[in-house]
């Protein structure tokens, strides 16, 4: 009987969906559970589960949501749950308390860990204690970079589970490409947008504070004064983000040179017009599928010197890595890419191999099928699998 495995995760679940199909491919039976819509699940024959919580919350809600999962799991019954972003981590091991093999995947350190006011510093303890009582009951940790197993190896966060790094959630190649034959030519999306012949730094990010939109909105008033037929595109979602979104007013300051489009499906033929793309985060992300994107489409990246963001852009190479919060250090990256585009071309075509070798959908998928089928290999049943994740073994390379 093949292994049912549930993925759980949050309201951008659905970005998860070619990783599920290619672990369908490998022979597993999935299912998910999330916050999001059910119709993108539906339409690509993946069983899915919703379930609330509050992403912005703590408190009753958060105990509301463990209740929920708990239910949700006695229905579904699943041989291994794979859990993805901060709250789902901290939720199923804390539910389930060793009922089900427990595989969380920590796709970035979140708010709590990233940011330096006040309120995350005071909140950081209580996190810190609650991934380490999670890890009672984790059979293995997955991370996407490796300055988050560091992280969680000085803290001693991982208590007797196993951990691995698996870079991403991986990027469907093919599918990247056909997305960019089939739709609108830079022309047409030029005119769209109304960008004429400019030159064009893009975007692609949840447009809030701690992602660095208001750093790039500095630079981009640097480099205007500079350059001013650049135009900067600004693509992803604003008011869905809550107290942490970035005033619209503000964006509005920057009119012309800032175009914010709101969210959009067609970031691969966007790509194609982008002469760079900024990436301004201050979060410790896990790997952004925006770089890996822009990677693929041979775009030259200038990101924060984050976790993350190094494990895709090495300095100078095929990229710049500046310090977040910098809107100076950004805006000089950014003129010194545009001042030379033969160089910029050079990086980029770069980003192409790094994409391919490392960061594949099918070595991903290879990799996780692995781990689960250890996980559910005879004496890993779920009486017994705690103490016998010990011999999972990675190489964390």
């Amino acid at each position: 009987m093949a292994l049912h495995l549930l993925c759980v995760g949050g309201e951008d679940h659905a970005l998860r969906i070619p990783f599920l199909a290619a672990l369908q491919k490998r022979g597993l039976r999935v299912s998910a559970a999330g916050t999001g819509e059910v119709a993108a699940f539906a339409k690509n024959g993946i069983q899915y589960h919703q379930y609330q919580f509050d992403r912005f919350g703590v408190g009753f809600a958060d105990r509301a949501a463990m209740g929920q999962l708990a239910q949700l799991v006695k229905s579904a019954r699943p041989d291994v749950i794979q859990t993805f972003d901060t709250k789902p981590n901290l939720f199923a091991p804390l539910a389930l308390r060793g009922s089900v093999p427990v595989v969380r995947t920590i796709n970035g350190m979140g708010w709590v860990f990233s940011s330096t006011e006040l309120r995350a510093l005071a909140f950081r303890p209580m996190y810190l204690a609650m991934q380490r009582l999670a890890a009672c009951w984790t059979a293995a940790t997955v991370f996407q970079n490796k300055a988050d197993k560091s992280f969680f190896d000085r803290h001693r966060l991982l208590g007797k589970s196993s951990s691995v790094v698996i870079g991403s959630s991986g990027i469907d190649v093919g599918a990247f490409e056909a997305a960019q034959a089939r739709m609108a030519s830079p022309a047409e999306l030029r005119a769209e947008l109304g960008l004429g012949d400019a030159e064009i730094v893009l975007t692609v990010s949840r447009l809030t504070v701690q992602k660095g939109i208001a750093t790039l909105l500095e630079a981009a008033k640097l480099v205007h004064q500079a350059r001013p037929k650049v135009r900067f595109l600004l693509v992803g979602p604003r008011e869905s983000e809550g107290p942490f979104a970035v005033d619209q007013a503000l964006i509005d300051g920057h009119a012309p040179y800032v175009i914010a489009t709101g969210a959009r499906s067609d970031i691969p033929a966007l790509l194609g017009l982008a002469d760079l793309f900024a990436f301004p985060t201050e979060y410790r992300e896990g790997i952004p599928r925006v770089l890996l994107e822009a990677g693929l489409a041979g775009v030259p990246i200038v990101a924060s010197r984050m976790p993350g963001c190094d494990d895709v852009v090495v300095d100078d190479w095929n990229g710049h890595l500046v310090p977040p919060r910098d809107p100076r250090a950004l805006a000089a990256a950014i003129l010194d890419l545009l001042s030379d585009s033969a160089r910029a071309k050079t990086m980029g075509q770069r980003s192409i191999k790094v994409v391919r070798q490392e960061f594949d959908l099918n070595v991903v998928a290879d990799r996780y099928t692995e781990l689960y089928g250890q996980l559910h290999s005879p004496g890993h049943q779920v009486t017994g699998w705690r103490r016998r994740t010990a011999a999972v073994k990675y190489n964390d390379g």
